[in-house]
């Protein structure tokens, strides 16, 4: 019985080191995805801001999580499925569906550089002009912020299959929610920090001294033009 029992705990030990074999290369896989993704990852996060501006600075936070859980719904939920589906049965897409997403992006600079170089901007939707309270244009916002997520998060993901689309389905599964955890997670912890950096600011300045409160001037004065910037790009 004693020896049964060693050869058990022997192919056990077997299948344990071939899970984490398996995991350090989904992980990698998902390294290798998270940053062919970049690009989109830094337009996703220099949309996001403009959704908090003009609410109550104790209704940032609570903002940016509300989209940030948005998000990991729609890479998770939405996303993630689709792009399993389509690495098994139409593999041939991925390529078109890239295209078709740097087509969007185009027309999204090109909007942008209209609005800067012309001073017209595009108006807000009607539910957001339309809104009577705080409230109601927070959900309006929030539901928007999430929509835009939604077409980029499906950029990601399909640079992040694109990346993957080689290896074995569960390896594609582990990879791709990893991706999706690590992209969200940095962009809306990265929203967050420019949110909330020039009360941080307002902070230091009150209750610092000498280069603390320096930087505590630089964060105020410097977030309003970073703000603007992020609304052009």
């Amino acid at each position: 019985m004693s020896g049964g029992l060693l050869a058990l705990l022997d192919d056990v030990a077997a299948l344990a080191k071939v899970a984490a074999a398996s995991i350090d290369d989904a992980t990698g896989m998902a390294a290798k995805a998270s940053a062919k993704a970049a690009g989109i990852v830094i337009d996703d996060t220099a949309v996001t801001p403009r959704y908090v501006v003009g609410f109550a600075a104790d209704r940032e936070l609570p903002i940016v999580g509300k989209i940030a859980y948005g998000s990991l719904k729609n890479k998770l939920i939405f996303l993630l499925p689709a792009a399993l589906i389509l690495s098994a049965f139409a593999p041939w897409a991925i390529t078109p569906l890239l295209m078709a997403g740097g087509v969007f992006l185009c027309f999204e600079g090109y909007v942008k550089a209209h609005e800067w170089l012309s001073g017209v901007k595009v108006e807000e939707t009607a539910a957001a002009v339309t809104a009577t309270s705080a409230k109601e244009l927070e959900d309006v916002r929030v539901a928007s912020a999430i929509r835009t997520d939604l077409i980029l998060s499906a950029e990601i993901m399909a640079i992040s299959l694109a990346t993957v689309s080689d290896a074995s389905f569960a390896m594609q599964a582990f990879a791709l929610a990893v991706v999706a955890v690590l992209v969200t997670a940095a962009v809306y912890g990265l929203v967050a920090a420019i949110v909330k950096a020039d009360d941080l600011g307002v902070r230091l300045v009150r209750r610092g001294t000498g280069f603390s409160k320096a930087v505590g001037s630089a964060l105020v004065h410097g977030m309003p033009p970073l703000l603007n910037t992020l609304s052009i790009v």
